[in-house]
């Protein structure tokens, strides 16, 4: 199993990096991997080569990760390119969304009489323009904001879209100075094809890797009840022990997925059908995943976006989580058990399992006892943790989208950079978490603001947000001792 995680992180790592970084330095994307797959590796060599010491000294994981971290650093601003090198690559607007599709053509520049036009596309009474900043892929627009974000908004995009139709994105976000000004940038649906013509838009792959996926999961639900693979394949029937653990996952992720696509529906964004990704062992699957190809509007459909999936995985998986303890055993702890030992789980490491683990598994949280969990527990235990680290308040995760929203993108970032050094911390503890925390530090802390990136949120929408960090923290935060004592 260890080996499959470091593979999965390490692909997970090359596209990351390939994404994020590949645009502005010139060290190679491979030497950068292989310096932050280093701690994990060697980590991982050295506890299985010394299986009696108990695990790695702490002082050797944070000589090592610092190590790797600044070298990481010293790489990537080394063959850091310049600005007139990205822009070759790179067409985005200053702080202006990662995901606007790179365009092949440069925007043409405003002809005076077109900034004409575009000045007068600015109300004094609702955004008072004081210049015009041209720049190779964008205008940027300053002034002085006179009327509420929505306001103002909608009328300058009415505006430049009956002057200029479809030509721009017309974004509205805040300024380095904090003051609100107006980015109109290249619209990509002018050079890209309809969703109609993408070969992958057809219901008929979904369902074909749906149906893979399920036999996949089916296989490793077979063997997590104890069934050999020799004996399945003998005898086909067997296969049907493993459905319960393959409903599960598939109904968990599937939930997800389509309540993203739901919302992303009822807010008219343009988004792909949701795909499973089959995978023939350690879990059965990778997952499942949909793309929103359309800009989010505001703050609003961000946060909403971002939260629905998460929230659904926690509804699901609960109470799949507490059948499945109920339907558990406990048995004698050894070295081998921990947070990803499914047949030995110590549950001491999370509060919210550990509460769920004293009702229902009286004398799971004694040292000496680990839980055997039941393959439907499994399943349960897989989504609070898949919720936990999509909930992460950093960059393009949904928690980061989620912050982002509430509390404005500068907020954000430093909400990110915090969350970051927290779980790094929280590694020390525990160190099965160090390879989620290696992953977060390879998450760029920046995420694609809205179009209108300036307009708060309701108090509905801020309450949500602040209950789905609280139980972020419900599920990340080891339980006291005390609190264990008095517990067992």
């Amino acid at each position: 199993m260890t080996f499959w995680l470091l593979l999965i992180l390490g692909l997970i790592t090359y596209i990351i990096l390939q994404r994020s970084v590949a645009n502005i330095t010139r060290t190679p994307v491979w030497l950068l991997w292989l310096v932050m797959m280093t701690p994990a590796v060697v980590l991982i060599i050295w506890a299985e080569a010394t299986p009696e010491d108990g695990g790695v000294p702490a002082w050797g994981a944070i000589a090592l990760m610092t190590g790797c971290f600044i070298l990481y650093l010293w790489l990537l601003y080394r063959g850091r390119t310049t600005p007139e090198e990205q822009a070759k690559t790179r067409v985005t607007a200053p702080e202006l969304s990662s995901s606007l599709t790179p365009l092949k053509e440069q925007l043409r520049p405003i002809a005076p009489g077109e900034e004409t036009q575009l000045r007068n596309c600015f109300n004094w009474s609702v955004y008072a323009l004081h210049q015009l900043e041209y720049r190779p892929q964008a205008v940027i627009c300053r002034g002085q904001l006179r009327t509420t974000p929505d306001r103002a908004y909608r009328t300058i995009r009415d505006n430049i879209e009956q002057k200029f139709g479809d030509r721009f994105l017309v974004v509205l976000q805040e300024g380095e100075n904090q003051k609100p000004l107006f980015v109109l940038a290249p619209n990509p649906k002018q050079h890209t094809q309809s969703a109609e013509s993408d070969p992958t838009e057809q219901p008929a792959i979904a369902l074909g890797l749906f149906l893979i996926t399920l036999f996949t999961s089916t296989t490793v639900g077979v063997e997590l009840a104890g069934i050999e693979s020799d004996r399945w394949q003998a005898d086909p029937r067997l296969l049907l022990q493993g459905l319960p653990y393959a409903c599960s996952l598939l109904g968990v992720l599937g939930i997800r997925e389509l309540g993203r696509y739901a919302i992303a529906r009822r807010h008219q964004l343009e988004t792909s059908l949701p795909y499973f990704i089959p995978f023939p062992m350690f879990l059965g699957t990778l997952g499942a995943f949909l793309r929103i190809r359309s800009p989010i509007p505001n703050r609003k459909v961000l946060f909403d976006t971002s939260i629905v999936g998460p929230l659904l995985t926690l509804l699901v998986s609960f109470p799949l989580l507490l059948w499945g303890l109920s339907q558990s055993q406990l048995v004698p702890a050894s070295e081998a058990s921990g947070i990803l030992n499914f047949q030995e789980l110590i549950p001491t490491f999370s509060l919210l399992l550990s509460l769920c683990s004293a009702l229902l598994l009286p004398g799971s949280l004694d040292p000496s006892q680990a839980i055997e969990l039941q393959p439907v527990a499994i399943v349960g235990y897989l989504g609070i943790i898949l919720s936990a680290f999509t909930l992460m308040p950093i960059g393009r995760l949904d928690g980061g989208q989620m912050v982002h929203a509430m509390f404005g993108r500068r907020t954000a970032l430093a909400i990110g950079q915090i969350s970051r050094i927290l779980i790094l911390l929280l590694a020390l503890l525990h160190p099965e978490l160090l390879l989620w925390a290696i992953l977060l530090f390879l998450i760029p802390l920046r995420d694609s603001p809205a179009l209108n990136d300036v307009s708060e949120l309701d108090n509905k929408r801020d309450v949500l947000g602040l209950i789905s960090l609280f139980l972020l923290a419900l599920i990340l935060l080891p339980v006291p001792q005390m609190l264990t004592q008095a517990l067992s």
